[in-house]
């Protein structure tokens, strides 16, 4: 299909898991309403991000992908006639984790899950001690309506990720994501942290000739202490902006892209083409010095 309607969820969540799945849900049905075609989650969507800690109790919030989440997602992309990309803190088997999005095609199929790759450590983003970083490699997925690449937040800060997902096929680049701003920071410092952020998502889109959305949650978490930025967005093959949300409302939000512009950026300014794939043997090592 040359041209397909995507839907953003932009949201805040609570401690309630089964609040937050039903609110998710809801907001789906908003989005399909409004002639969305494929339904794009935020991070972690069914609970507060809970990696600011490293708890052991927080283990409990996962489970198997697929599961009980993508079992009742999936009854809604029937219902709708959907594509819905869910981000989910999957249970592999005891002691091991991943941070996964599973996708559902608009008949209710499990087309299969992406596990992040990139897996951060910083302090309020402690991910490492939950999430063992992915072992599928890129994925795309062919849809009903368009076949996408789905990476997930931490992914955001790397081309390689991109540009490999580009490689395979896809035609949109989702990226479900958590991130935010501490309370105590200064308004300069936010604002050059999500300029950044924003940036490299869009040369993202530049570099590859492909429609980039970005789905950010909102909402004071951590006791008050991290403020989630939300500014989601759309992104097209030239990194212009057709859509930009607010940084403190929840939005849902639909937009139609025509992917036939692809072909038009990538003639235009041809960087797949003159890309020098026999150069690029280095970008495998750590860094280009005289170790190993």
């Amino acid at each position: 299909m040359a041209k397909v309607k995507v839907g953003l969820v932009q949201m805040s969540c609570s401690a309630d898991k089964q609040q937050n799945l039903n609110k998710a849900i809801e907001k789906i049905k908003e989005a399909a309403a409004k002639g969305a075609q494929i339904v794009c989650l935020q991070e972690l969507f069914t609970s507060l991000y809970f990696c600011d800690v490293e708890d052991y109790g927080n283990f409990q919030l996962a489970e198997p992908v697929p599961g009980p989440s993508t079992d009742s997602l999936s009854r809604v992309a029937k219902e709708l006639g959907v594509v819905i990309i869910a981000s989910l803190f999957e249970k592999r088997t005891e002691g091991l984790y991943h941070n996964t999005t599973a996708v559902l095609d608009a008949d209710g199929a499990y087309l299969g899950k992406y596990r992040k790759m990139h897996i951060p450590d910083d302090p309020a983003y402690y991910e490492k001690f939950y999430f063992t970083p992915g072992d599928l490699g890129y994925k795309v997925f062919k849809t009903k309506f368009a076949t996408i690449g789905v990476l997930i937040c931490w992914d955001q800060w790397y081309p390689e990720g991109a540009r490999i997902t580009s490689l395979m096929g896809a035609e949109i680049l989702f990226y479900p994501t958590a991130i935010g701003w501490a309370t105590t920071q200064d308004e300069a410092t936010n604002k050059e942290q999500y300029n950044a952020w924003q940036t490299i998502q869009r040369s993202h889109a530049v570099a590859n000739g492909v429609h980039v959305v970005s789905v950010n949650r909102i909402g004071l978490e951590q006791n008050g202490a991290m403020q989630f930025w939300g500014g989601s967005f759309i992104s097209n093959p030239f990194g212009t902006l057709d859509y930009l949300a607010s940084h403190d409302q929840e939005e849902v939000h639909v937009q139609e892209l025509d992917l036939s512009k692809t072909d038009t950026y990538r003639t235009h300014w041809p960087f797949l083409r003159d890309r020098r794939i026999d150069s690029y043997a280095p970008i495998t090592k750590r860094y280009i010095d005289d170790e190993a």
